[in-house]
């Protein structure tokens, strides 16, 4: 229920994120919203609740995670994001259970068995038609940058789903949040003060301010904690597998919105990433985090 919700909460940011950015406000002041708005409601929730401390021979890890599952994630996605479309945004972040795959394999030393190799394959090769738009790679094409900060997003989420699975077996998912934020905080807000500072806030209409709310509330600090929740009880091959729901809701509200549409291009690549998923994730039972 939790990675429902997530893929729920998540799916609709691609269109909701598009519209706050918007003319008014930039995608790194965006990130310091989300993340200066999320921090202190999960020091207060955590406070309140759980009070757990942690050791300090863990920080180190606490701050890859947040290095990686917060700033760089939020970084790559929201400028990803300003300059693609949302179908092409949520059909590259499904790519997440490939790269998990690959950094398990890298990190964990876990296996690469021929069925997990096809399907990382195929999951590339998606990847690949839609960055390049079924054509010879441009990167002066309309949404190649776009498309390719989307990618390095979804690589940093999936390299932070391994990292955290040791922390999820010795705290709290309340706990982990609070400290994978602050962490990430360090570098998310210096890079965001800027844009936000020169934000015009007069300029904002009912639907900006909505929009934004979402962002922090369901998609940052709702997603994050359900995550963490979901985690501690799955393998992060798993987790990262209720990713492959974010397409479905993101093309339902953006093409009934008329924001983006579905071409061949992004049928046949979704065809070929969503094969590249179901073999990569059927084939792969647990995943040794530690």
């Amino acid at each position: 229920m939790a990675l429902l919700a997530v893929t729920l909460f998540y799916g609709g940011n691609y269109v909701v994120a598009k519209i706050a950015m918007g003319e008014h406000l930039a995608p790194l002041g965006l990130i310091f919203i989300r993340v200066a708005c999320s921090l202190p409601f999960f020091f207060i929730v955590h406070r309140a609740l759980i009070g757990e401390r942690v050791q300090r021979r863990d920080l180190p890890l606490f701050a890859a995670c947040g290095l990686f599952g917060v700033a760089i994630n939020q970084i790559f996605f929201l400028k990803g994001l300003d300059l693609t479309t949302e179908i092409n945004a949520s059909l590259i972040m499904i790519t997440t259970p490939i790269v998990v795959v690959i950094f398990s394999r890298l990190l964990l030393k876990n296996p690469i068995t021929p069925r997990k190799m096809i399907g990382i394959l195929l999951g590339c090769v998606g990847a690949g038609l839609i960055i390049s738009n079924g054509r010879s790679l441009q990167v002066d094409s309309g949404t190649f940058w776009g498309d390719l900060f989307i990618f390095l997003n979804a690589a940093s989420y999936a390299l932070y789903l391994v990292l955290v699975k040791p922390l999820t077996n010795r705290y709290h998912p309340l706990t982990i949040v609070k400290w994978v934020f602050l962490f990430g905080s360090l570098l998310a807000l210096p890079i965001g003060w800027s844009d936000f500072a020169s934000t015009q806030w007069s300029e904002f209409t009912g639907l900006i301010w909505m929009s934004v709310a979402y962002v922090v509330l369901f998609a940052t600090f709702c997603t994050y904690l359900l995550n963490a929740i979901a985690i501690k009880g799955a393998n992060p091959s798993l987790v990262s597998a209720y990713i492959y729901g974010q397409p479905l809701v993101a093309t339902t509200l953006a093409t009934l919105l008329g924001t983006d549409s579905l071409t061949s291009v992004k049928l046949l690549a979704a065809g070929l990433i969503f094969s590249g998923v179901y073999l990569v994730s059927s084939s792969s039972k647990t995943v040794n985090a530690g």
